[in-house]
């Protein structure tokens, strides 16, 4: 039984990243991004060290923007009319979103620059 409920989860799971991906146009491009970041460390030629960094720089990048997204449509559900703080909320997640999107863009120019040039 405690297999089951283990295996379920990966159901629910996977549907949680379909349902973002039909409904989420941020988590899209995203996903493009990441794919042409493989593409890039792919014929670039990267390091175990630098793939190491990339995949947690993307992993992050893809969990954050679709915790942004659920906490956006709770707030959404909690708050239907609008408020101040319903706002806040949905804006802080949002910036979070944007600072770590700034930072992976920073890892990515140190990985990929002293390559290139």
């Amino acid at each position: 039984m405690k297999a089951i409920r283990f295996l379920r989860s990966f159901v629910f799971a996977f549907a949680g990243i379909r349902a973002a991906l039909q409904s989420e146009q941020n988590i899209r491009f995203h996903f493009t991004a990441a794919a042409a970041v493989i593409l890039a460390g792919l014929l670039t030629g990267l390091a175990a060290v630098e793939w190491l960094v990339l995949v947690l720089v993307i992993g992050g990048m893809l969990a954050f923007e679709m915790l942004n997204s659920s906490m956006e449509r709770i707030v959404d559900l909690a708050s239907p009319d609008l408020h101040p703080l319903a706002k806040q909320a949905k804006d802080m997640a949002a910036g979070g979103v944007l600072v770590f999107a700034i930072a992976s863009a920073i890892i990515g120019l140190l990985i990929f620059l002293p390559k290139w040039f």
